[in-house]
């Protein structure tokens, strides 16, 4: 529980960085299709040098498409995406990114000093594999193979693949899946250096608690376009409201209709309710129900507005 409560409250440590830093990463008036489907339309968006973007967005929303078209590896049907002010397929600008990305695959055979050793060789200037290692937490797995590790310690091979050549811009896709608690905030605490030494991180997670600890902004993805930007604190601000957490006998339906419940949902024993007010349907259940206990109401966060907005912008469609 003390982990959990900790992971909530973090927040990122370099939220004053100047917001008239170069940008490093950008796409403008982005078009991309698959045959007759549009994964991306018209989007805008930009990274800035020295911060933590997180790109949040539903499955297909065009998450992975907009990371591709940046890292050089497909080209848009319109548009312009530039890294560095240039081209992503730049040879140069390639020696200065790096990425971790759910797809593909890694020779399972070669132990984990090795596929370091080897991913360092494509970079001019590189850092030190014990450096790596160090950064990874994979110093007591360096000489086991890749095919015999757990998914969590596999994870943590491809961030030291990433950042293995000291990249200025590091693209991190679901960086944390599979990792245990002790080793995600290992890893939270890796960006955060990367970070202070000046690089740029660009994060897609679907753990929102991630990107509301490690982000300075957040670009909110859905339906191919951008559909709200903004600080973890701007972001949560569209969406005002509350949460009321409570154990009663009234049914889900019932509570449904109470005027100003937006949604109902069952949490073991207790239910949850979001809400816009608390005060007058925290009246209403206490009327209806005396024998309610474990009353518990807090704002909404990151989840509920990433939520509202994803919803919003469907029922607008």
């Amino acid at each position: 529980m003390t982990a959990t409560i900790a992971e909530q409250t973090m927040q990122p440590q370099t939220t004053q960085r100047v917001t008239a830093a170069p940008t490093v990463a950008s796409l403008a008036g982005v078009n991309k299709n698959y045959g007759e489907v549009r994964a991306l339309s018209g989007v805008d968006f930009k990274v800035r040098a020295g911060e933590v973007v997180a790109l949040l967005g539903p499955n297909g929303a065009g998450k992975t498409t907009a990371v591709k078209l940046l890292l050089g590896l497909m080209q848009p049907n319109s548009g312009k995406v530039r890294i560095f002010g240039a081209d992503p397929t730049n040879p140069e600008n390639r020696l200065r990114t790096g990425a971790m990305l759910q797809v593909g695959r890694v020779p399972e055979t070669l132990r984990v000093r090795e596929h370091i050793d080897l991913f360092s060789t494509y970079y001019r200037k590189h850092l030190p594999v014990a450096e790596v290692l160090a950064a990874a937490g994979l110093e007591k797995l360096s000489d086991r193979k890749f095919g015999d590790l757990s998914g969590g310690q596999k994870q943590r091979v491809l961030f030291a693949l990433a950042i293995c050549g000291d990249p200025d811009l590091l693209f991190l896709d679901e960086p944390t899946v599979g990792l245990d608690v002790e080793a995600r905030r290992m890893l939270w605490d890796e960006i955060r250096r990367l970070v202070s030494r000046g690089k740029t991180v660009l994060l897609t997670t679907h753990y929102l608690q991630e990107a509301d600890a490690l982000a300075d902004r957040i670009a909110v993805i859905n339906q191919g376009k951008i559909i709200a930007e903004g600080t973890p604190s701007e972001i949560k601000a569209q969406t005002s409201g509350k949460k009321i957490r409570c154990v009663t006998s009234l049914s889900l339906e019932v509570l449904r209709r109470i005027p100003g419940v937006r949604e109902v949902f069952e949490d073991r024993e207790a239910v949850e309710i979001h809400a816009t007010e608390a005060e007058a349907i925290v009246r209403e259940l206490l009327s209806r129900d005396a024998s309610l206990t474990g009353l518990e109401i807090s704002s909404a966060g990151l989840e509920e507005a990433f939520l509202a907005l994803t919803q919003d912008a469907a029922g607008l469609t």
